[in-house]
């Protein structure tokens, strides 16, 4: 028996593809340690340089204190040559996403099938529907590293959810690199009715979407959110810019008022997203249009990125915008999301909700804004906003 431990760096189908791997080695008879172990798994990011930078850090650190390290997700299959000169029981595991967990767990060895239903090691579960993208923004490195689009079928979809749930994850998170591509054709699934019958499955408390672009958010898909009563009143939709001129650039599928327009119907959701600052067509009025749609579209909180160029990619050779202009920016937007979420929080006061506590004095409510209150990690609890402060609304 193998001793292991598994990190993620970036988002949230990386910690799906890291839980795979640790659910594949568990089931093969191993045990997981916190700390030093025989084994480490690191799913590396590679959306940006710092990611990239992050994620060989944490394999170098992770060298030291294990046996074997085995370098999984996007940084591996993107460039192996960014984890070269690394210590040599470090393993880099370059294959597609589906066939890194059997890859691992080959190479481990096998002892015995003693827990073949491994229980997810966090509150809320995270399931991935879809898997890769086709849409090849002229920045993104995503389709060279995930690939194209595909789906699972419905039918294994909503089986997990079920497990899940079975297991004691009262919230499910339905994740994938473009979730609105999901298809089962046939069975006749989109997303919408998936969000359904998911929603629908017995002893589930809340679902949620990961992201979706806003290509995506038609009124099929926004009638199945609202008339879905377990489904989270939260969006995260890609902005990247409110620049008409720099999406075009970015080779982004809609404009500004594209973006507004769809998003109306969702006006009560609570709306976050993600923007790149510094793409090389931006100049200052680009920005402050970015800042003006985000201030329209009444987002809470905005996941600000520098522009890294990424290799292989349509923009790789242009970086323009000045270091240290990228940093003002990023500040300026940061603040206004900091203003943004202390506006949405201080909303709460003396308003009740139902928090999902997710970790010692932390929870988040039913439209993702944190909480921070004292209750039992894995249980709802009703609450009652008292205070805002930086980290979130205190409960009374």
């Amino acid at each position: 028996m193998a001793t292991f431990s598994v990190r993620f760096l970036g988002c949230k189908v990386s910690h799906v593809d890291a839980q795979e791997i640790r659910e594949r080695l568990l089931a093969d008879g191993h045990s997981e340690r916190g700390g030093s172990a025989d084994v480490a798994v690191v799913n590396t990011c590679c959306v940006t340089h710092e990611a990239v930078r992050k994620s060989r850090h944490a394999a170098a650190r992770a060298a030291r204190t294990h046996q074997r390290v085995y370098v999984t997700g996007c940084g591996a299959g993107l460039d192996a040559d960014g984890f070269a000169g690394l210590p040599e029981n470090v393993v880099v595991v370059g294959r597609p996403t589906e066939q890194t967990p059997a890859a691992v767990a080959r190479d481990v060895g096998a002892i015995a099938c003693v827990q073949a239903d491994a229980r997810l090691d966090r509150v809320r579960a995270f399931v991935k529907v879809q898997d890769g993208c086709s849409f090849s923004c002229n920045f993104c490195v995503i389709p060279q590293v995930r690939g194209a689009s595909r789906s699972r079928s419905a039918d294994a979809v909503l089986r997990e959810i079920r497990r899940r749930v079975e297991q004691g994850h009262r919230e499910v998170v339905l994740t994938g690199i473009n979730l609105g591509c999901y298809r089962d054709r046939e069975a006749g699934y989109g997303l919408p009715r998936l969000v359904r019958e998911a929603g629908a499955t017995p002893g589930l408390a809340r679902l949620r979407l990961s992201s979706i672009e806003i290509n995506h958010v038609g009124d099929e898909l926004a009638a199945a959110l609202r008339d879905t009563p377990t489904v989270a009143r939260h969006l995260h939709v890609p902005l990247q810019s409110g620049d008409d001129g720099v999406l075009r650039a970015m080779g982004r599928r809609y404009d500004a008022a594209t973006y507004l327009r769809r998003l109306e119907p969702l006006g009560d959701f609570n709306l976050t997203t993600d923007v790149i600052v510094g793409f090389p067509a931006e100049d200052e009025t680009a920005f402050r249009q970015t800042l003006d749609v985000v201030d329209a579209a009444g987002v809470s909180s905005v996941h600000v990125f520098p522009y890294s160029p990424r290799p292989g990619t349509a923009t790789a050779a242009a970086d323009t915008v000045p270091r240290e202009v990228k940093r003002d920016r990023s500040a300026r937007l940061r603040e206004a999301s900091r203003v943004a979420s202390l506006a949405r929080w201080r909303e709460k006061l003396g308003r009740e909700d139902v928090v999902l506590v997710d970790r010692p004095g932390r929870g988040y409510g039913d439209d993702y804004s944190p909480w921070l209150v004292d209750a039992q990690v894995g249980e709802f609890v009703r609450v009652r906003g008292a205070a805002v402060t930086e980290e979130g609304i205190r409960a009374a």
